[in-house]
């Protein structure tokens, strides 16, 4: 036990009470023993290296090149993407894909190339491997976009997992973002990041990593390009970036790297080449469309960390209802005394649920229940027997089961990697369906275990099915949360049919959201978790999960007035507007601020409510493109350097460029504007980009922008839709989109696109019909003249 195991041990009892940290101590010391027993030393280890190409061999989509002591498969697919993987590694199994591996592309054409190397030309991406295993992706003009230098691995001589190292160079002025959600992004600074889904045992500042949601996806954009890199490997692993830096008058350019190590598992790689769009676009075909929330997901929510009682709940809708503020969902979440295991409800603090549910959806209020994979071992507990009798729970090397410490105490696991299991676990979302629940929120999934010293997880040697074929924790642990989303989504459609799911997961890995969506975490509060609540949504949009949002005031404490309403204010332009708290931090509603605060956040929530189309256009259009809502200010236009470079703004969709305020007693911000025409969208005021912009940041109301030319659907006052076009400038045009409403059923809705012009002195809002151009369906209204 180091000095670092000390503090975890303090915390624990602190965090948890002196009995449960006990109880950690002991599970802590079971966890080790089984390690030592499931995990003997690695003894000697022999450095490899792929060596020199002997021997090609064409195929489909690319072709195998055989080295010395590796050797590499490359496959080209027909939407572009770009597979390759070492000694062996194809692109399944895989947890990230979406079914099979997509089609290889038979124009692809792998040739030699010069020095003993050899090439894959495609349309989309040209591949150059050198005669001693580096790789480079280059554009199909030649440019090159990243090199990838000659794999080393490290076996054990007795046998067993390879640990590996993959080091990349790119250009100089490139910038790295993604990794999934990060608290210190959204472009990521020098540093090593670790791939392990982790608690971070309480609340967590920009600083702290890893977190609740890794993923080994990086988007890379610099002036050559765009592209995505995800090395398929659930494994424990560690990035090192370095950004590079560009030579002055003669001097040279030094290349930005990023050093890939995984403890094991295979080194394959997907790489997606083109502009953002393009880019996410080919992710979300090979991962997954992501899913779309129901419609009353997209309005604002309300959590407590302990609800007391019904009419505890009762009377924070009153609240909302008295004061004419907008609520769409009440979070029953965790409570620390008797919750925190599978489907467990204190039926002496809520004992007509079902009641409760019914009053308040007839107030179009939705309750949604939280959910934890740990289930208490204890005879007699309905869920355990279930479990039992079914052999559904991880075990450890030598079969015993595993069992860790949360809130109820001594608990087993649930086995996520096994189908049967899935699909045990998915019935049991009948019983809070039953109780009235609409949605359900996945917690301490990472998973989970107190932990007085070590890691706060089960053993590494801990032993999973992983589809039949068999595996440990150190494989297992990242997807775990994955698995079980997908148990509670394929359970939740089944008992369903006919509704959309809303099932969001604070852990997850790649392919999330094929299930659901996520939020922060407990991000402290304070101003530096309201930048971290901005890094982690745009970071992990980029990695093709659009759907998360911030806990509005952080966790931890009791936010002040401002920056309570600067979150606020923040949330309301996130696809996931909840506000939280923990027991320690107070109550957060609106009101409980004064009532300066509750003015301005009535403002943001019929904002919000007027945004609703728009929002749900959104979504539709993240299933069929793959966009995320919020995207970095650099979307459209990547080559532009200050863009990238900026983080303290965003875009929701194409239309709006959104500048929260990050910092206290702020009333007026710079704003870095992409090319076009920009207009104030409270004072109409118009801005010409690219460019850096002042512009007013009251506390009633944070800036956002609107892009000249576009076209947004909202509310109109009689709860239809209405366009709202703002005026492209002279000779320019523009467009928009709208999803028609079809409910919160399967049907896929029409995408309508409507166009904005000049004609004749005036702004024309049209339509494509059957016979040419035509009047919208919908009330237009003109902005900016």
């Amino acid at each position: 036990m180091d000095g670092r195991d000390l503090v975890r041990l303090a915390k624990a009892v602190s965090f948890v009470g002196s009995a449960h940290g006990l109880r950690s101590v002991r599970a802590s010391w079971r966890h080790r023993r089984a390690d030592s027993v499931g995990l003997p030393p690695r003894g000697v280890e022999r450095a490899r290296v792929p060596g020199s190409v002997v021997g090609v061999a064409p195929e489909p989509g690319g072709g195998l090149v055989r080295f010395t002591r590796s050797r590499l498969r490359i496959i080209v697919t027909v939407s572009g993407a770009l597979f390759y993987g070492w000694d062996g590694a194809e692109p399944e199994p895989s947890y990230a894909l979406a079914g099979r591996g997509p089609e290889a592309d038979p124009r692809a054409v792998l040739e030699p190339d010069k020095d003993g190397g050899w090439r894959v030309v495609s349309e989309r991406v040209t591949v150059v491997v050198s005669r001693h295993g580096a790789l480079e992706v280059r554009t199909p003009g030649g440019v090159l976009l990243r090199r990838d230098l000659p794999p080393r691995w490290w076996e054990p001589e007795g046998g067993g997992e390879a640990r590996w190292a993959q080091r990349t160079e790119v250009s100089a002025d490139a910038r790295f973002f993604g990794l999934g959600g990060r608290a210190s992004g959204p472009r990521l600074r020098d540093a090593t990041y670790r791939l392990w889904n982790t608690d971070p045992g309480g609340s967590f500042g920009r600083q702290d990593d890893p977190l609740s949601l890794t993923m080994p996806v990086q988007v890379v954009v610099a002036d050559a390009g765009t592209h995505l890199v995800f090395h398929d490997n659930t494994w424990d692993g560690t990035v090192s970036l370095r950004e590079g830096s560009e030579g002055a008058g003669s001097g040279h350019d030094c290349a930005g790297t990023s050093e890939l190590r995984m403890e094991g598992g295979p080194l394959r790689c997907w790489v997606m080449v083109g502009t953002p769009a393009r880019v996410l676009h080919v992710w979300s075909q090979l991962t997954g469309a992501p899913t779309v929330p129901p419609g009353w997901a997209l309005g604002h929510q309300h959590a407590r960390w302990g609800f007391g009682s019904e009419q505890e709940v009762r009377r924070v809708v009153a609240g909302y209802k008295e004061r004419d503020l907008p609520l769409e969902a009440v979070h029953l979440d965790i409570d620390p005394f008797t919750a925190g295991q599978a489907f467990t409800v204190d039926r002496e603090r809520f004992p007509s649920l079902p009641r409760l549910a019914e009053q308040l959806r007839g107030e179009g209020v939705r309750l949604v229940s939280i959910v934890g994979p740990a289930v208490k071992a204890q005879h007699g507990n309905a869920l355990y027997d279930g479990g039992q009798a079914i052999d559904a729970f991880v075990r450890d090397a030598v079969g015993r089961p595993v069992r860790g410490v949360v809130w109820p105490g001594e608990s087993m696991y649930p086995d996520f990697t096994a189908e049967r299991v899935r699909k045990w676990w998915g019935g049991l979302y009948e019983e809070r369906l039953e109780q009235g629940f609409s949605g359900f929120s996945h917690d301490m999934n990472e998973p989970v275990s107190f932990a007085a010293f070590g890691e706060p997880t089960l053993p590494r040697s801990s032993r999973h099915a992983v589809e039949g074929r068999g595996g440990d924790h150190r494989e297992a642990h990242n997807v775990y949360a994955l698995c079980m989303a997908r148990a509670g989504y394929e359970g939740l459609r089944e008992l369903q049919p006919r509704e959309r799911p809303f099932l969001f997961s604070r852990s997850g890995w790649v392919g999330l959201q094929r299930y659901g969506g996520t939020w922060s975490g407990d991000v402290a509060t304070g101003w530096a978790g309201l930048r971290s609540s901005l890094s982690l949504v745009m970071g992990l949009g980029l990695c093709g999960v659009p759907y998360s949002g911030p806990d509005v005031g952080g966790f931890d404490g009791k936010p002040s007035p401002e920056l309570f309403l600067r979150w606020f204010q923040l949330g309301a332009h996130m696809p996931l507007f909840r506000t939280h708290s923990a027991l320690r931090a107070g109550r957060r509603e609106p009101w409980m601020f004064g009532e300066e605060v509750l003015a301005h956040a009535r403002v943001a929530l019929e904002e919000r409510r007027r945004l609703f189309p728009y929002f749900m256009t959104l979504a539709h259009l993240a299933r069929r493109t793959g966009a995320p809502y919020v995207r970095p200010v650099w979307w459209g236009a990547p080559e532009d350097r200050a863009l990238r470079d900026c983080e303290d703004a965003f875009l929701l969709g194409d239309c709006l460029l959104v500048a929260p305020v990050l910092e206290p007693g702020v009333d007026r911000r710079t704003v870095q504007l992409p090319p076009g025409r920009w207009y104030d969208t409270v004072t109409g005021e118009a801005f010409e980009g690219p460019g850096q912009v002042t512009v007013d940041a009251p506390l009633s109301r944070i800036p956002v922008l609107a892009r000249g030319g576009s076209v947004l659907p909202v509310r109109d006052p009689g709860g239809g839709v209405a366009l709202e076009a703002w005026a492209p400038a002279t000779g320019r045009t523009g467009g928009g989109y709208v999803a028609r409403d079809v409910g919160d059923g399967w049907e896929e809705p029409e995408i309508e696109r409507f166009r904005v012009r000049w004609s004749q002195g005036r702004v024309v809002v049209e339509t494509d019909g059957e016979g040419g151009a035509v009047e919208p369906p919908y009330p237009v209204r003109v902005r900016g003249l």
